[in-house]
């Protein structure tokens, strides 16, 4: 039989056919507690099952809302499509400077470390017909959305650099196509390099299945410079012949309109913003629309550019504005009859994710400096963490790099996850479970930040995924090192703005929190999120330079480098220092005394 993950005690006894204080004994010889309307963990019915010796299959809400493999359309109804193509390949071998020459914009110079962080989709032309590209991210941190690129595209471009031929990430890339059973094309990039070496990579290609066309095997091979912008005609040419001779791309363009999110976001005066590729019927502005656990109307459509658009059909990836929460990245997509409709079936899907998150029942805190000295005393621990990132697909990767994390006396556990800026809510979400706060490129609210102070919360934000990875290791195995640490000097609000042709734009603010400084560094936060960091290049009180000015009074600050600064934008000063640590369950003490902005 089968039981939805989450099941409470009273409907499991309902599913099985046997009377509920059979059950909570059961229960209770396990040490465990439960009442007719608490939600069991996995683990606690499959028990239930092997106790009674009873198969119980344990349906996940992940499992549902899957987009079918095939639709019932006659061939009249079917029109031509373009098809979708992913890059792929090891980091650093030049992917998503190949597709920034191919879409000719620039994504690499605003990229956290040269890395791709998120997920998007892009289109170009080719005499007179479309190719979608979805740009999968480039570090081994990123193999979730990598995967999940793989899954919703046609053709796999494998990215390989010329001069240094195939990688652990190459095969990593080459195992997900075909896993996704979409044929790869293969692009040999970096040919302007001195020691490229064309016959080196397609031999070693050969030896892990692509064999090259004029070799005598199937795969295309394209020898192209993504720098030098070289070639990439070619490229794009046999990205057609293999989508024209191995797949039948065409879908019906005249049914209710279906999809997958490719990434979505909370933007700051837009609200809940969903990219989602169109795989069936036409998406209109207008549409009512649900995606797992969130729903809408369709406000406004905006294509690749940035340009509204008033429909989107098969192949194409829009922006959509409507939607009352930012949908998980790779959810099924679906436009129902009336927005009515769309907010029941997402409010039944929350509470199937609701079900399931209530049975993993977080145990007590530990902390990363305080872990190793738990696992020395052999105490089993769980490390309970609340996620919360600026974009979903980011959250979905580092939260599969985190469960990959195993040791036999203590666990990773995520609680909950989230998109935008650290609130107060989850604060007391950590406190309440015992759990560290883990932000990854967006910042505390100033009230989430002395709710931590006061109940003793620790929070820590990342830019880069991996290295959050690397600190939970490194605490595991007792490796934490002297670390770079962070002292927040103050916070001002920008309340006016001064334009100076030679100078730029000034910032007329109040220092709210601490001190502000000159030459510190600084963090732009709007609505919770990191949107540019810098240093204070001037500071002024009235006409006259200022060092520094404290908390309660008005400054001008000029910002290195960034213009772009707007009214309610929240300035974070902050210092960095370089602190060693003597032990491992030690607290770093700052060397040199700092302003607290508590």
């Amino acid at each position: 039989m089968t039981v939805e993950s989450g099941v409470t005690v009273k409907d499991l006894s309902h599913a099985l056919g046997v009377p509920m204080p059979e059950l909570i004994k059961i229960l209770m010889g396990l040490g465990q507690m439960r009442t007719a309307t608490q939600s069991l963990s996995d683990e606690e019915v499959e028990v239930i099952g092997v106790e009674l010796e009873r198969e119980i299959t344990i349906k996940h809400a992940a499992e549902e809302e899957l987009e079918p493999t095939e639709y019932d359309d006659s061939d009249e109804d079917l029109v031509p499509r373009p098809p979708v193509v992913t890059i792929m390949g090891h980091v650093d071998h030049g992917k998503t400077t190949l597709l920034d020459a191919i879409r000719e914009t620039s994504v690499v110079d605003t990229e956290a470390g040269g890395i791709t962080q998120h997920i998007g989709a892009y289109q170009a032309e080719v005499d007179g017909r479309r190719i979608t590209f979805l740009d999968t991210p480039g570090h081994e941190a990123f193999t979730a959305m990598r995967a999940r690129g793989a899954k919703i595209t046609d053709v796999a471009v494998l990215v390989v650099a010329a001069d240094d031929g195939v990688m652990p990430q190459t095969k990593e890339s080459i195992s997900h196509a075909r896993a996704a059973q979409v044929p790869i094309v293969v692009a040999v990039n970096k040919m302007d390099m001195p020691d490229a070496n064309v016959d080196r990579v397609k031999s070693e290609l050969a030896a892990e299945g692509l064999q090259p066309e004029d070799w005598g095997g199937t795969t295309q091979f394209s020898a192209v410079s993504a720098k030098q912008k070289e070639n990439l005609g070619d490229l794009l040419a046999k990205i057609l012949l293999v989508a024209d001779a191995e797949l039948d791309l065409r879908a019906n363009a005249s049914a209710e309109a279906s999809g997958v999110v490719i990434e979505s976001r909370l933007d700051v005066g837009r609200g809940p913003v969903a990219t989602v590729l169109v795989h069936r019927g036409t998406l209109r502005v207008g549409d009512a629309a649900v995606a797992g656990d969130a729903s809408g109307k369709v406000r406004a459509l905006y294509d690749y550019r940035g340009e509204k658009v008033k429909e989107a059909g098969p192949g194409d990836p829009v922006e959509i504005l409507g939607f009352d929460r930012p949908p998980t990245a790779g959810e099924f997509v679906r436009v129902v009859e009336h927005e009515r409709q769309a907010k029941h079936l997402a409010n039944v899907r929350a509470e199937r994710l609701r079900r399931e998150q209530f049975a993993q029942r977080p145990r007590r805190r530990v902390s990363l400096e305080t872990l190793h000295d738990d696992l020395q005393a052999g105490e089993v621990q769980d490390l309970n963490i609340v996620l919360k990132g600026d974009v979903q697909g980011s959250v979905e990767a580092l939260l599969g790099e985190l469960q990959k994390i195993q040791d036999a006396e203590v666990r990773v556990n995520v609680i909950h996850t989230g998109v935008g800026g650290i609130t107060e809510n989850d604060v007391n979400l950590a406190s309440a479970s015992d759990a560290l706060v883990v932000g990854f490129n967006v910042r505390p609210s100033g009230e989430a930040r002395q709710l931590a102070e006061r109940e003793g919360v620790d929070i820590r934000t990342y830019r880069v995924i991996y290295q959050l990875t690397e600190d939970i290791q490194k605490a595991l195995v007792g490796l934490l090192s002297p670390v770079q640490t962070e002292e927040t000097l103050g916070e001002a609000q920008v309340r006016a703005l001064f334009r100076v042709s030679r100078l730029g734009t000034i910032a007329g603010c109040m220092v709210t929190s601490g001190l502000m400084r000159r030459g510190a560094q600084v963090r732009v936060v709007r609505d919770g999120t990191v949107v540019y960091e810098t240093s204070i290049s001037q500071l002024k009180r009235f006409k006259d330079d200022a060092r520094e000015v404290s908390d309660g009074f008005e400054c001008g600050i000029l910002l290195e480098g960034f213009n772009d600064v707007k009214e309610g934008d929240v300035l974070e000063a902050y210092e960095t220092r370089q602190i060693e640590r003597t032990e491992l369950g030690e607290t770093p003490v700052p060397t040199a005394s700092t302003t607290d902005d508590a």
